[in-house]
């Protein structure tokens, strides 16, 4: 590479080039063989011990993820048509495979749309966004702006954008947490932290201040409507509800009943709310209740479907054992419940409970429950949250719907 370049630059070990050799976009504070003459949250290039560019990215000596690379073209230039750039693509990928269904759906999934550390959900005409990475939180008064001139060159209208910055890992980033509307220019601010999407035919209320995460989990979309085709007539228990999109899902899928539990009182209070707003709180009811405690009150065969779909047990591989316990005693005790023929929809949202953990984890419970499993479908998170084959990290919800048998 023999033009100058403009950004500091900092060498890096063996493992670090095999790993962005590879396609991985991290690499790691062992990994850095010398400090950059820079600031936190700048730009560095970075080189092998053999002074090959591997490519360029955000430093910052607070994070364990010390460089999250954004390009590995020596070529690029990190300005403003640069990023519009990244951003159209983001848009247009959604376009192609969310199709019409683009009034709710996640618009920047971090890495796996370049864009490191930066998620930005779609409200109906509310943007929620959480940034995590301070190269990013840089960037905001450019990135933000532009995204909903995007957008609205396209036909949709963007009200304001919600910031969900009050996550724990900011401060293992050197950042302060909050939350608050971002103030766009020639935009008013919201006077509300509520808005109302329809999602699957299904209108909820969504409290993108005070929910958890971004204020609505959109990663389950088509997974909520494979469980709706499966409900008609059935007698279905809907475990770890939050806001009752599930057992919503089941309910206007035709079930019989649908009984939805979780352990906040707050996320009960909104699920109902919820199957009020669609006409359905007639074959639906809520409890607020720990569901490990509670499955084993159950009588047996009281339920033909039972869905399973609990928050990450694990968010580090120090707790993956505890985590299989955890998997593994609600659905051990959700298969014995269930007559010979129901139904069980099961899922985890943890990158860290892999794919061969929990497929095991479940076949041990269906050996000690007694009972076979049929599978109906396997299935992942939704396209507008795209997996990265070499950013592992990307690939993190797993989703089976069985038979027992």
């Amino acid at each position: 590479m023999k033009q100058e370049r403009p950004y500091p630059f900092v060498h890096v070990s063996q493992k670090a080039e095999r790993s962005v050799e590879n396609g991985h976009p991290w690499i790691y504070d062992t990994e850095v063989l010398e400090p950059p003459a820079c600031g936190d949250g700048e730009l560095v290039d970075v080189f092998s011990g053999r002074r090959t560019y591997l490519g360029t990215g955000f430093y910052n000596s607070h994070s364990k993820i010390r460089i999250r690379l954004i390009s590995r073209n020596a070529n690029d230039r990190f300005d403003e048509a640069f990023w519009e750039r990244r951003l159209r693509h983001a848009w247009e990928y959604r376009k192609t495979v969310m199709g019409e269904d683009l009034s709710c759906c996640r618009l920047i999934f971090g890495e796996a749309d370049s864009f490191p550390g930066l998620t930005v959900d779609r409200f109906s005409d509310i943007l929620v966004a959480q940034t995590l990475s301070l190269g990013i939180e840089r960037l905001k008064p450019l990135l933000f702006p532009l995204l909903v001139r995007i957008l609205e060159e396209d036909g949709q209208q963007i009200s304001g954008i919600y910031e969900r910055n009050d996550a724990a890992i900011r401060e293992l980033e050197g950042m302060e947490q909050g939350k608050g509307f971002f103030p766009l220019p020639g935009k008013s601010l919201p006077d509300t932290a509520c808005t109302e999407i329809t999602e699957n035919g299904i209108r909820y209320l969504v409290d993108f201040e005070n929910g958890q995460k971004t204020g609505f989990f959109l990663d389950q979309k088509y997974n909520r409507r494979a469980v709706a085709r499966l409900s008609r007539g059935k007698r279905v228990l809907d475990c770890f509800t939050h806001t009752g999109s599930f057992g919503l899902n089941a309910a206007m899928g035709g079930a019989a009943h649908v009984h939805s539990v979780d352990i906040s009182e707050d996320a009960v209070r909104m699920a109902r709310e919820n199957a009020r707003r669609n006409g359905l709180e007639e074959r639906m009811s809520f409890q607020a209740a720990n569901v490990f405690d509670l499955l084993p009150t159950i009588p047996a065969k009281s339920y033909d479907f039972i869905i399973l779909d609990p928050p990450a047990f694990t968010k580090s591989r120090k707790t993956v054992r505890s985590a299989v316990r955890g998997y593994k005693e609600i659905n051990l005790r959700a298969m014995k419940l269930l007559p010979l023929g129901g139904y069980l929809a099961t899922c985890s949202c943890s990158h860290f409970m892999t794919e061969e953990l929990f497929v095991d984890m479940l076949r041990d419970a269906a050996r000690d429950a007694g009972v076979r499993l049929r599978q109906i479908e396997a299935r992942q998170q939704a396209p507008d949250h795209p997996i990265l084959w070499n950013v592992p990290e990307t690939n993190y919800l797993k989703f089976y719907l069985f038979q027992i048998c």
